[in-house]
C-alpha cells in the first residue's frame, strides 16, 4: 500500500475495480482546508481518462508492474504488434493501451509496463520524441508571418503535426510525443 505522497507520473493503482496510471497530477496546499492531490488517471483496459482528487496522506492500491525494452514490429489493421528485446517474443496489443500510436514508426524501441501479478501488458510509452520524416504539407505563404503561424502535415506515419511555414516536404522534424506536437527541424 501507498499513499498520496508517492504518487508520480506513470504510477499504475487500482481504483473503482480497475487499474489506472496516473497522467498528471498536482499537490494543493490550500490556506484554508486540508491538502489534496488532484490527478488526472488513465484507464489501462479502455484508455478513458478520468479526473480524481484524492485527500493528502489517504492510501492508494499501487500495482507492481516490470518495465521492458520492445520493438514495434507492424500494425494489421487491429492489433500493433511488438517483438522483446531481451528473448524475442512477441505480443500484440490494441490500440487502447498505446497513448499515441500515430507517431510510431515501424521499428521504433519502446517500453511496455507489465504487471507482474498476471504478466499481462497494461500500457506502451513512448519515448519523449521521435524523429519524422514529413511526406506532404502545403506550401507556406510569403508575408504571413505576423504571429506563429503553422500549418498542418502528414508524417511518414501518417499523423498529422501542426508545424511552422518554413517546414518543407522530405524534411524531417522532432516531435513530443506527449502532446503530439512539433519541437525542432532536424538538420542533416
Amino acid at each position: 500500500m501507498a499513499t498520496t505522497s508517492d504518487i508520480r507520473n506513470g504510477l499504475c493503482i487500482r481504483y473503482n475495480n480497475d487499474i489506472y496510471k496516473i497522467v498528471e497530477f498536482l499537490h494543493v496546499k490550500p490556506g484554508k482546508g486540508p491538502a489534496f492531490v488532484r490527478t488526472k488517471l488513465k484507464s489501462v483496459t479502455n484508455g478513458k481518462v478520468v479526473d480524481n482528487t484524492f485527500p493528502a496522506g489517504r492510501k492508494i492500491d499501487d500495482v507492481r508492474v516490470e518495465t521492458h525494452k520492445f520493438q514495434f514490429l507492424y500494425h494489421d489493421g487491429e492489433f500493433y504488434h511488438f517483438m522483446n528485446e531481451a528473448d524475442y517474443s512477441q505480443i500484440r496489443l490494441l490500440e487502447a493501451a498505446l497513448d499515441n500510436p500515430g507517431l510510431m514508426k515501424e521499428g521504433e524501441i519502446v517500453t511496455i509496463i507489465i504487471n507482474s501479478e498476471d504478466n499481462m501488458p497494461l500500457s506502451v510509452d513512448l519515448p519523449a520524441s521521435v524523429i519524422l520524416e514529413v511526406t506532404h504539407t502545403e506550401p507556406g505563404v510569403k508575408g504571413n508571418t505576423a504571429t506563429n503561424a503553422t500549418k498542418p502535415a502528414t508524417v511518414e506515419t501518417g499523423a498529422s503535426v501542426n508545424v511552422p511555414l518554413f517546414i518543407n516536404e522530405g524534411d524531417k522534424i522532432k516531435v513530443e510525443t506527449t502532446k503530439g506536437t512539433y519541437q525542432e527541424r532536424i538538420k542533416e
